[in-house]
């Protein structure tokens, strides 16, 4: 900025986007002054390197609200977890399995856990036959993140809805819409 750019010569751009042309330095710093207004490094790596006329405290505001708005928009993936007990009834899978859906398509990851209770640790294979019918009944649009597995008393694994689903469904949605 200003006198801590250090190339002789500068492609400048002035404050309304029009190019100055190629000037020396000085001749740069002396525009931006007579304009009262800042000279800004854009393109360091260029030759010769690109700097713009503009109001510093403007720019800089300008920057700070467009990288607040990219981050609004930018939204991370949360993992969402979904728990299920190895006794779990067929209508009780199914609404838990209607909400894993809904996380799905929101783009989340989902970790599934199945909890075991008591003398079930004595059936740990139940709770992978579970994991299985509920990958299943979830679906073949379904990637399967981490495999399932035990820690203590859970079995828990993480999926995610894969790329092919994301398409149908866009797909879909056009049709429908």
């Amino acid at each position: 900025m200003n006198e801590a750019i250090r190339a002789d010569k500068l492609r400048v751009i002035g404050e309304d986007g029009q190019q100055l042309g190629i000037l020396s330095r000085a001749e740069a710093l002396a525009t931006a002054r007579e304009a009262g207004l800042d000279l800004i490094e854009v393109s360091a790596n260029s030759t010769p390197p690109v700097v713009r006329i503009v109001d510093w405290g403007k720019f800089k505001y300008q920057r700070t609200k467009q990288l607040q708005k990219s981050r609004k928009k930018a939204k991370a993936p949360e993992l969402k977890q979904m728990r299920f007990g190895l006794k779990i009834g067929e209508h009780d899978m199914g609404v838990k399995l209607r909400k894993v859906t809904e996380f799905l398509d929101a783009g989340h990851k989902v970790r599934i856990t199945v909890v075991y209770r008591g003398r079930e640790m004595a059936h740990r294979d139940l709770g992978y036959k579970l994991a299985d019918r509920l990958k299943e009944r979830l679906g073949e649009g379904i990637i399967v993140d981490s495999e399932p597995q035990f820690a203590g008393r859970m079995l828990s694994f993480v999926i995610r809805k894969g790329q092919s689903a994301k398409v149908k469904d866009a797909q879909r949605d056009k049709e429908a819409g």
